[in-house]
């Protein structure tokens, strides 16, 4: 983002533009935001594995026991579903997995 001021130029980080159009790290419009920034990866993410395999939606599907639809929606918008589906998928698609839960005192992993 760009702003004149008094014919100088003002450039922006993201990081400044989130907080003031989304908030500092930490309120709940800001949380929000970066939830669903990490399930829109997700579901790229799983996208990405789907062709580098090779396999298109219905194949995904028959692998992990569900419809084309849902393997499209999952690409999509990660937001409704389950740990165990994604689970399965990163499996079907031979993928490791890692999950970092954080916490207030301190930080612990699930591998």
């Amino acid at each position: 983002m760009m702003v004149m001021e008094k014919n100088k130029l003002r450039i922006y980080t993201l990081e400044e533009t989130k907080d003031k159009y989304l908030g500092k790290v930490g309120t709940e419009r800001r949380d929000k935001y970066e939830y669903e920034l990490r399930l829109d990866l997700l579901g790229e993410m799983i996208k990405q594995a789907r062709h580098e395999r090779n396999l298109t939606q219905s194949q995904l599907g028959e692998l992990i026991g569900v419809q084309k639809s849902q393997i499209s929606r999952i690409e999509r918008n990660a937001k409704n579903v389950t740990i165990e589906t994604i689970l399965r998928v990163f499996r079907a698609l031979q993928a490791k997995v890692n999950f970092n839960v954080e916490l207030m005192d301190g930080e612990f992993r699930i591998a």
